[in-house]
């Protein structure tokens, strides 16, 4: 009859957190399988991330009719600001002209009033073509910071996803660490005990050698030495 030896099964790993089990490694017939255990809240947030992602990309960069309307809107409201500070500014300054042409002339053909007119006009031109390009500006402006929220959106989105998965990883991290650590102490334990079992084999043979020299009640004790070693 040979030794009674058997090597020992492999060693899981669980991570638990306040008692419940979030990650654990265990081995499936040939396969070692590592599982995290996501809560409700977890699937939720990682279900919005993973769906919004996916129904957000084939449009990040397209503007409907609605987000079209408001920000022609708002180029509106800042065009017609533009247009009211230039006037606020030069009809006055055109007002105050002729009653001071007219207090001293008493009419509008002169070549001052002409002059300053000109003057006047000529910068009122410029600050409206100067709106214009402000408002061209505008334009862009609006049209970058609505992408740039829309990436940011996205940006959070992936943040989400990443957040869970760098989680997940972790924890089954711990829980292969918490494996390997059972499977080595049952490969050290499975060692010493083959360890011992070969000490005591080598002192049953020669304690065996000496008794079977030792007439019949030797040669019994020796023959149950020998069965014993087998059973180590």
């Amino acid at each position: 009859m040979g030794k009674s030896s058997k090597y020992p099964s492999f060693s899981g790993g669980t991570v638990s957190v306040n008692g419940a089990e979030k990650a654990s490694t265990y081995k499936k017939g040939n396969n070692v399988i590592s599982n995290y255990n996501m809560s409700d809240a977890e699937k939720n947030i990682y279900n919005y991330a993973q769906n919004s992602l996916a129904s957000s990309l084939p449009s990040v960069n397209v503007f409907d009719d609605d987000t079209k309307k408001n920000l022609q809107s708002q180029l509106d409201a800042y065009t017609l600001n533009g247009q009211k500070l230039i006037n606020n500014m030069y009809t006055p300054m055109i007002e105050d002209l002729k009653t001071d042409v007219a207090s001293r002339f008493g009419n509008f053909d002169n070549s001052v009033f002409m002059d300053n007119l000109n003057e006047i006009e000529s910068n009122r031109a410029e600050s409206i073509n100067n709106l214009a390009q402000d408002v061209l500006a505008k334009r862009d402006e609006l049209i970058n910071n609505e992408l740039s929220q829309r990436y940011t959106y996205l940006g959070f989105l992936q943040d989400l996803q990443n957040n869970i998965n760098s989680n997940i990883l972790n924890y089954i991290s711990g829980s292969q660490q918490n494996s390997s650590a059972g499977n080595d102490y049952n490969a050290r334990a499975y060692a010493a005990n083959q360890s011992s079992g070969s000490s005591f084999g080598k002192y049953a043979n020669l304690a065996s050698g000496v008794l079977s020299t030792m007439g019949p009640y030797g040669m019994a004790a020796s023959a149950a030495l020998q069965i014993a070693k087998n059973y180590v």
